[in-house]
């Protein structure tokens, strides 16, 4: 496969777990900032590569053979993204773009012995599961910060928002993997949130609360 169909397979997997539903061109085309025409080009050529089932009106599904091929890019983004971290001492917002380069590297001994190499790691940098040889993700419970109520404790496992801005945001208020959160309070007009983070109290927005994994204390 092309650089570029393994991105579109990659976008496929990343809108049919959002959508739960069949995924359609224009959503597509979005996601890979191109145009309908060009993404029903592409879709049409993974179709004829048995990675998707494309039907006029009707969106796409990734194939067992096309979603394969997708889950093994994503684990290899992954892996490298833990390595720049834990290896050369990248930070967690610098990590994603250098990484969408190296999952592109065909050599299925370098991702295993990577694997072996970072003692088989479970979650990314930033909390996201990395999928095994075969495919195959590893359960998480995770909810998002806004659904926890007022006077619960609860430890940020992940984050839904990877860019690199809003890790420096929460970079810049203390906020990683493992970070224990009491809620304070919520307001109900703007869903802000006052919370205590390491015993410094700070004021969220929805938008802040909607992007963060976190699970019970």
């Amino acid at each position: 496969m092309t650089l570029s169909e393994e991105n579109y397979l990659k976008a496929i997997y990343h809108l049919a777990k959002q959508d739960k539903a069949s995924v359609s061109t224009n959503a597509i085309a979005t996601k890979m900032m191109t145009k309908a025409s060009s993404a029903t080009d592409m879709i049409k050529k993974l179709a004829e590569k048995g990675l998707v089932d494309y039907q006029k009106y009707q969106g796409v599904h990734l194939t067992e053979k096309g979603r394969f091929a997708a889950v093994s890019v994503i684990r290899k983004h992954r892996l490298w993204e833990v390595f720049l971290v834990k290896k050369l001492n990248f930070s967690w917002d610098e990590v994603h773009e250098v990484a969408e380069q190296l999952e592109h590297i065909k050599s299925e001994k370098l991702t295993q012995q990577l694997d072996a190499f970072l003692d088989h790691p479970k979650e990314d940098p930033h909390g996201d599961p990395i999928p095994d040889c075969e495919g195959n993700l590893p359960s998480t419970q995770k909810i998002l910060l806004a659904q926890i109520e007022r006077a619960e404790s609860c430890i940020c496992v992940g984050v839904k928002d990877s860019t690199s801005q809003f890790l420096q945001y929460l970079d810049k208020h203390n906020i990683a993997l493992g970070t224990k959160i009491e809620v304070l309070s919520k307001e109900s007009f703007d869903e802000s949130m006052s919370i205590n983070v390491n015993k410094y109290q700070l004021t969220i927005s929805k938008e802040v609360a909607h992007n963060l994994f976190v699970k019970i204390n």
